[in-house]
């Protein structure tokens, strides 16, 4: 069995498995049509800070059977496990999480965005309020 392995070292692994995208290179990827936002943000951190428009929402509970292209539940947009997903959580960190899961589904093409929400505001990027 081996050592416990603390959330910051399971993150820097997890990291190293693919590349991660900031705010600016997410938005280029979407408005190019190569890249499928998700936001994983729970309620209060949407109603708080706002929306990233054409981003879908889907909570992080659900985030696997929503986007599994062979799933009964997927979104309509997971139709194949090419998907490039760039998933997007409020500061980065569970975001990453969400990305291994992904990857360990079949989306190789999953990442998620450097910094989260917060980089994406900071970037000066559009948002919505929510509604």
């Amino acid at each position: 069995m081996s050592a416990p392995v603390g959330i910051d070292d399971l993150l820097e692994r997890i990291r190293a498995t693919y590349t991660r995208v900031d705010a600016r290179s997410a938005y280029e990827a979407w408005q190019e049509g190569d890249a499928l936002l998700v936001d994983i943000r729970y309620q209060a951190l949407r109603e708080r800070d706002g929306l990233i428009p054409g981003a879908v929402v889907v909570e992080r509970n659900e985030l696997e059977w929503r986007l599994d292209p062979l799933g009964s539940h997927r979104l309509p947009q997971a139709v194949s496990h090419e998907l490039r997903v760039v998933v997007i959580c409020n500061e980065g960190y569970a975001s990453s999480l969400a990305a291994a899961s992904l990857h360990a589904l079949g989306l190789r093409r999953a990442t998620d965005l450097t910094g989260g929400f917060q980089a994406w505001r900071a970037a000066g990027l559009p948002t919505t309020t929510a509604s």
